[in-house]
């Protein structure tokens, strides 16, 4: 009888014949593993696994610190059950809502019989550290799926009985215990509570912030950063979905399966749209004050290029007359773009750009006079000229579209109040279920990699892989200067991740099984299956959606 499986641990390069059955937290040990951080999961076979997962048979393992964005998935996970733990020892009958990240936290509120004030919030901390100081295990429970909603229904947790009723159909699903205390989580969790060594929970806006440790340096706790602009929009959103009755994924799902997504579809195209008619209306009513300039910045796949679009045809009826351009045409030629820290190349860096022939170009259109703009093509990686020129009147306002449009360094030459400034991206509010919410960061990551496949040539592979170095650049580049926008415009819609699934799939099917990039594809192939399918061909021409999707009126 064989009683040993042979693996392979990438992270010290060794092959090691280990007793069957033996989990990933024994072969640490086992492997002698080091890391700068806590790991918090494994890599096997490419397949993101907890640290109780058992071997079998033959595997190839690579462990994973806080550095890497699935560990710190992990953690957070882990920390937000300890938290709703603790809410339900604490306070009689209260829920838990963990809505979205912001100000490098998570946002809650608590729905509570009891006021919640300084004292409580100090013993629900309490209750946190004594939860994690026992040392409690996660433990996964696997039932038949009719069950499982059952025990929630039961647990008065509908919303994660309807997510999972109304999800692809399964036979068996799984859910989480600690200790009497049950709870779903799409992702794995640490082994046990002992792992969760930092963490805070402070007021925040009439709600609580979800403190974790700093991305970069995990030892320490991420700093707050202010970011009032950002929760109001996310506010705004929240309530919209809330007068929709669209709180979560299941109700979504319930909607879709009762042939009312036509409507939802309207509904949310028509409020983005309203949106965009009251940023055309205070550009306009600042023109008067000398605004000429509108910036329009954003991370990776927020929808930039049509929001300006779309603002351009409302200027239009406001009776100005917008003249846009696009950073990315002024992106210097591939092969002279800096590099990053770690030798990749740094296309979300402001010198990535060729600045003085933006500025040249932008004072010389205030000044009345013509420009030939550049264009850039994104398959040679090199600048063009197609006799493509501009100019502005006395009528005419400049948007400038581009992820540094808010940087000051690009426009430190115009004054201010010639400026008007947006900041847009695809801030998803509606959540999983009321304790998994669903990162914008894998909202644009679904949109870039539809797109990139579509238009770029680019495979889910390639996108995935350049998708850290897009993420390092945003956190650099953006995220620094979002707050000194004018006004944010939320780009994400109710509907859409279910209409991106079907355009989704396929490529990120393509991810071969022996890929690193396979285990981010796998993870997102599991999340997706979350939404029912819808179509698009009920989605207007001008939507913003069509920018990835395609079938857009709108010429890009």
């Amino acid at each position: 009888m064989i009683d040993t499986v042979r693996i392979h641990c990438l992270n010290t390069g060794e092959y090691k014949d280990v007793p069957v059955g033996s989990s990933l937290e024994e072969l640490i040990d086992i492997f002698g593993v080091k890391k700068p951080y806590l790991i918090a999961n494994a890599r096997v076979n490419n397949k993101t696994e907890a640290l109780t997962y058992k071997v079998y048979h033959p595997r190839r393992v690579e462990f994973n610190d806080l550095s890497d964005s699935s560990a710190m998935r992990t953690y957070v996970r882990s920390l937000c059950f300890v938290l709703s733990k603790a809410v339900d020892d604490t306070l009689h009958n209260a829920k838990v809502f963990i809505e979205h990240a912001v100000s490098r936290g998570y946002y809650f509120y608590i729905e509570s019989e009891e006021a919640v004030g300084e004292k409580e919030l100090m013993a629900i901390k309490k209750r946190m550290q004594e939860i994690i100081d026992a040392n409690i295990p996660f433990v996964q429970v696997e039932e038949e799926i009719d069950q499982v909603v059952k025990l929630f229904r039961e647990n008065g947790m509908d919303d994660k009985a309807l997510l999972l009723e109304t999800s692809d159909e399964l036979l068996y699903a799984r859910y989480s215990k600690l200790d009497n205390y049950i709870d779903y989580y799409y992702g794995c969790l640490l082994p046990s509570t002992g792992y969760l060594n930092l963490f805070d929970v402070v007021p925040y806006n009439g709600g609580y912030l979800l403190v974790i440790p700093n991305r970069q340096n995990p030892v320490e706790l991420e700093p707050v950063i202010p970011q009032q602009k950002l929760l109001k929009v996310y506010r705004e959103h929240i309530e919209f979905l809330k007068i929709s009755k669209l709180d979560n994924v299941g109700d979504l799902n319930k909607a879709i399966r009762s042939n009312k997504i036509s409507e939802i579809i309207q509904i949310s195209e028509a409020y983005q749209a309203n949106e965009i008619a009251d940023i055309a209306k205070e550009i306009t009513d600042r023109y008067n004050d000398g605004l000429r300039v509108v910036l329009i910045s954003g991370p990776s796949s927020s929808g930039k290029t049509t929001f300006r679009k779309r603002l351009e045809v409302q200027l239009y009826v406001n009776r100005l007359k917008p003249v846009g351009i696009s950073l990315d045409d002024y992106f210097i030629d591939r092969e002279h773009t800096p590099l990053d820290e770690f030798g990749e190349k740094d296309y979300e860096s402001l010198y990535a750009i060729d600045l003085d022939l933006f500025e040249k170009h932008v004072i010389a259109l205030l000044n009345g006079e013509e420009i030939e703009l550049p264009s850039y093509n994104f398959v040679t990686g090199q600048r063009e000229f197609r006799n493509h020129r501009l100019v502005m009147d006395n009528k005419s306002v400049l948007i400038v579209e581009g992820i540094h449009a808010l940087n000051p360094k690009l426009t430190e030459h115009i004054s201010r109040n010639q400026k008007f400034m947006v900041y847009v991206s695809a801030l998803t509010s509606i959540s999983l279920d009321n304790h998994n919410w669903i990162p914008p960061a894998d909202n644009r990551l679904l949109r870039r990699i539809v797109r990139d496949s579509r238009y770029r040539g680019y495979s889910a592979q390639e996108t995935i892989s350049r998708w850290d170095s897009v993420r390092r650049g945003e956190e650099k580049w953006i995220f620094p200067f979002q707050e000194n926008a004018d006004v944010m415009f939320n780009s994400a819609m109710i509907y859409e991740l279910a209409a991106i699934r079907r355009h989704a799939e396929p490529v990120l099917q393509q991810v071969p099984r022996v890929a690193k990039e396979y285990s981010e594809a796998y993870r997102l192939l599991k999340f997706l299956r979350y939404f029912n399918y819808i179509g698009d061909k009920e989605l207007p021409p001008t939507s913003l959606l069509r920018e990835f999707l395609g079938g857009s009126s709108f010429r890009y």
